[in-house]
């Protein structure tokens, strides 16, 4: 079982940045592959990133790739997204998830958090 809690939300003007965490509890952190989705109001959830579960290995959607990096400290059981560059239409609520397979852009997820908001203003 892994609980995942995410944080770091807010509210942040165009071209700033944010970062966000997502705490995990359970021993078996370090064996899943990890990363996070977002959705916006009227949309559906869309993948954003991933890492593998020893952090070697990456994944981004195309349209956070170079403003976003995701990292993972397995040490602290814990996931981050940072976020520069931000634009409106990075606003969602955005959540972490955990994925015992490695193909994290693919549904369902094993465990998810309850997700943070990020709001960005133009």
């Amino acid at each position: 079982q892994v609980q995942l809690v995410e944080s770091g939300g807010g509210l942040v003007q165009a071209g700033g940045s944010l970062r966000l965490s997502c705490a995990a509890s359970g021993r078996t952190f370090s064996s899943y592959t990890m990363g996070w989705t977002r959705q916006a109001p009227g949309k559906e959830r869309e993948f954003v990133a991933a890492i593998s579960w020893s952090g070697s290995s990456t994944d981004y959607a195309d349209s956070v790739k170079g403003r976003f990096t995701i990292s993972r400290d397995n040490a602290k059981n814990t996931v981050y997204l940072q976020m520069n560059s931000l634009k409106p239409e990075d606003t969602a609520v955005y959540y972490c998830a955990a994925k015992i397979q490695n193909n994290f852009r693919d549904y369902p997820h094993d465990y998810w958090g309850q997700g943070t908001q990020v709001t960005v203003s133009s």
